[in-house]
């Protein structure tokens, strides 16, 4: 079998991908490709659209904020992902770019901001979190990108929360049995979605109402205080590592040149 040409970079398009399919780059990614990345027609891209797997394409046009490209052959059929939100109080802008980028990396399915009553962010770029989720898929070789669900309040979050998916929840207040050992004692292998509060914690009422619940597992996650984004980050390493694809091995593919 011929190798192929390795890509220079990879692009998540939102257009069907099939084999001899022409597509036509946005306005910003024509300009990483062109202004950025300096690439020429002839060089090649991988392309992914959370839908027909990742495939090779070529550069066939490079110009003035226009770039065209056409699909060749196809690198890896989609696959299953894990079904795994991350529901989050919304923090300052630099921790929220940080935690869109590694929630994605450790694979969640959707992004879903909701207000408590301590959170002291009182609005969220949804455009903002959805290009940092879209530029971390890009990087990190999965074959999706996650949802950015709308902002609202927790209380409306669990109005609507879909029974079949469990809540591991970070519950900061000492009670909780550690993380590992809630992980261990549930039998869940439906979806999941971690729930962690803002800077000032929950407050005792919305424990108390997210522990009555059955879908909930609260769930301590260690001695010490942790950052509203570590505790995040922390949570799904965990339950990916424990309950998740990190207990799969590593697909082969090569990263980009």
């Amino acid at each position: 079998m011929t190798d192929l040409p390795r890509p220079q970079t990879r692009l998540y398009v939102a257009a069907d991908l099939a084999g001899g399919g022409g597509i036509a780059l946005d306005e910003g990614q024509a300009h990483q490709v062109r202004s950025v990345l300096r690439l020429d027609a002839g060089s090649h891209v991988g392309l992914f659209n959370g839908r027909d797997g990742e495939w090779l394409a070529r550069i066939e046009m490079v110009a003035k904020g226009r770039v065209a490209l056409r699909v060749e052959t196809q690198t890896r059929a989609q696959t299953a992902e894990p079904d795994l939100w991350l529901v989050f109080a919304p923090i300052k802008r630099a921790r929220l770019d940080y935690l869109a980028e590694k929630a994605t990396e450790l694979g969640v399915s959707a992004i879903w901001p909701v207000f408590t009553r301590h959170t002291a962010v009182d609005r969220v770029n949804a455009d903002r979190l959805a290009a940092n989720a879209r530029e971390a898929a890009e990087q990190t070789g999965r074959l999706s990108v996650p949802r950015v669900l709308p902002a609202t309040d927790l209380s409306r979050a669990l109005a609507e929360w879909p029974a079949d998916r469990r809540i591991l929840l970070g519950d900061e207040s000492g009670a909780a049995a550690p993380i590992g050992d809630v992980l261990a004692a549930t039998d869940h292998v439906g979806a999941w979605a971690v729930l962690t509060g803002p800077e000032g914690g929950f407050a005792r009422a919305e424990l108390d109402r997210l522990r009555e619940l059955p879908f909930v597992s609260p769930a301590s996650l260690g001695p010490r205080v942790l950052r509203a984004d570590t505790a995040a980050i922390a949570a799904l390493s965990v339950l990916q590592a424990l309950r998740g694809d990190w207990r799969q091995g590593r697909p082969r593919h090569p990263p980009p040149d």
